[in-house]
C-alpha cells in the first residue's frame, strides 16, 4: 500500500481494484447468507401472512354469505308469519260473521217460537173466554127464557140445545154482518 501511495494520485471517479474485489466477495457472502437463511424465513412469514389474510377474507365472505342467508330466512319467516296472521285474522272475521249470523238466526227462530206460543196462548185464552162466555150467556139466556116462558128450563139437555141453537144464530148473524 505504500507502494500505491507513492504512485501518482488516483482519480476519485475510478474505483480501486482490490477494494472492488473485496466488496464483491463480501457482497457475495452477505447475499449467500441472506438468500439461504434470511430470505426463506422472510418468504415463509410473508406466505403465512398472505394465507392468513386470504383465509380471513374467505372466512369473512363465508360469514357474510351465511349472514345474508340467515337474513333471507328471517325475512321469509317474517313474511310467512305476516301471511299467517292475515289468514288467521280473516278466518276470525269470517267465523265472527258466521257466528253473528247463527246467533241472529237463532234469535229469529226463538222470536218466532215465542210469537207462535203467544198466538197459541191467545187462541187458547180466546177459546176459553168464548166457552166461559158461552156458558155465562147460556145460563143468563136460560134464566131469562125461563122467566119469559114461565117454565123452568132446568133440564140440562134441553138447556144445552137451546143455548147452542141461540149462539149458532148469533154467530150466523155476526158473520152475515161482516
Amino acid at each position: 500500500m505504500l507502494h500505491l501511495a507513492a504512485e501518482e494520485p488516483q482519480s476519485p471517479l475510478l474505483p480501486v481494484w482490490p477494494e472492488i474485489l473485496i466488496g464483491l466477495i463480501a457482497f457475495g457472502i452477505v447475499f449467500f447468507v441472506f438468500s439461504k437463511k434470511l430470505l426463506p424465513a422472510i418468504n415463509k412469514v410473508l406466505e403465512e401472512r398472505r394465507e392468513a389474510i386470504e383465509g380471513g377474507i374467505e372466512k369473512a365472505d363465508e360469514a357474510r354469505i351465511e349472514a345474508e342467508s340467515v337474513l333471507e330466512q328471517y325475512k321469509a319467516q317474517l313474511a310467512e308469519a305476516r301471511h299467517e296472521a292475515a289468514r288467521l285474522r280473516q278466518e276470525a272475521l269470517e267465523q265472527g260473521t258466521a257466528l253473528k249470523e247463527d246467533l241472529r238466526a237463532e234469535g229469529q227462530r226463538q222470536r218466532e217460537e215465542i210469537i207462535a206460543a203467544g198466538h197459541a196462548q191467545i187462541e187458547a185464552d180466546r177459546k176459553q173466554a168464548a166457552l166461559t162466555l158461552r156458558q155465562d150467556v147460556g145460563k143468563l139466556a136460560t134464566d131469562l127464557a125461563g122467566k119469559l116462558v114461565g117454565e123452568s128450563l132446568e133440564d140440562h139437555a134441553r138447556q144445552s140445545r137451546t143455548i147452542d141453537r141461540f149462539l149458532s144464530e148469533l154467530e150466523e148473524k155476526a158473520e152475515a154482518a161482516r
